[in-house]
């Protein structure tokens, strides 16, 4: 082997590094930029007081005007919001945690949305689910942004099965909605940064999802059919459990 020859490990720990390196440089640009962004904003604030009780047609176009920039600034705002979120580096807060408990949190959340939409929620939990090592904050963003899209695919209201389930050194979570679903060519697509088929959508979303479950040693996939709905599943890994000591296993102190 050439000693010149970066081992898979190195190679690894450089790719790491320069991702690490490119994040911190563009969360730094994402912050210079919310600066004068908010700047913006509150001036375009103050002239739409200036100007809230327009009287010509020219006082009133301008206000007009002023509406369409606070528009585009709150839509720039949320897009730099939602690049942080996903060009954030940080190490995982993991807990043991209880699935079914996060995924209930999240829910009633949810409920109000749900109602308001005309989605009805049937939960199918298993009861014997193991713990799991989770940093709750970001799986609960995980959920939360998949039932939201699961929302905004059922305008018309609709049905969304969520289902937890136990597999051989795993746990697995299934997201089942019936709404407008998704092409081939949009399924291969919605991971990657940046996509979406949503007016006003950041397409940061679900690769930011993706980005967590990786993190946690899991990994999320989708299936899905224009017309019928589309399915979401979760698989992430349970933590090794300590045997119990037994009398061929004694136990040493010391």
């Amino acid at each position: 082997m050439n000693p010149r020859q970066e081992s898979a490990e190195e190679l690894n720990r450089r790719l790491v590094d320069q991702y690490t390196e490119i994040a911190t440089l563009a969360g730094g640009l994402a912050h210079e930029i919310k600066n004068p962004l908010s700047t913006i904003r509150l001036n375009m604030e103050l002239l739409a007081e200036d100007f809230a009780e327009a009287q010509t047609p020219r006082e009133r176009r301008a206000l007009q005007k002023i509406a369409v920039v606070e528009r585009e600034c709150q839509r720039l705002q949320n897009l730099l919001d939602d690049f942080l979120k996903f060009a954030r580096t940080r190490e995982l807060n993991l807990e043991p945690s209880d699935l079914n408990a996060e995924i209930q949190r999240v829910l009633e959340f949810f409920a109000p949305k749900a109602a308001e939409g005309g989605i009805d929620i049937t939960c199918f939990f298993d009861p014997d689910l193991p713990m799991l090592l989770l940093d709750r904050e970001a799986i609960n963003a995980v959920l939360l942004n998949l039932v939201l899209n699961a929302q905004q695919a059922m305008p018309d209201g609709g049905r969304l099965a969520i289902r937890t389930r136990t597999l051989p050194g795993a746990v697995a979570l299934d997201l089942i909605d019936t709404g407008c679903g998704m092409d081939e060519e949009t399924q291969n697509k919605i991971f990657e940064a940046f996509y979406s088929t949503k007016s006003g959508g950041s397409g940061l979303g679900l690769p930011t999802a993706r980005k967590i479950i990786d993190a946690h040693g899991g990994r999320i996939d989708v299936q899905s059919q224009v017309g019928q709905g589309t399915w979401f599943m979760i698989v992430l890994p349970t933590p090794p459990r300590i045997a119990p000591a037994t009398k061929a296993d004694p136990i040493i102190l010391g």
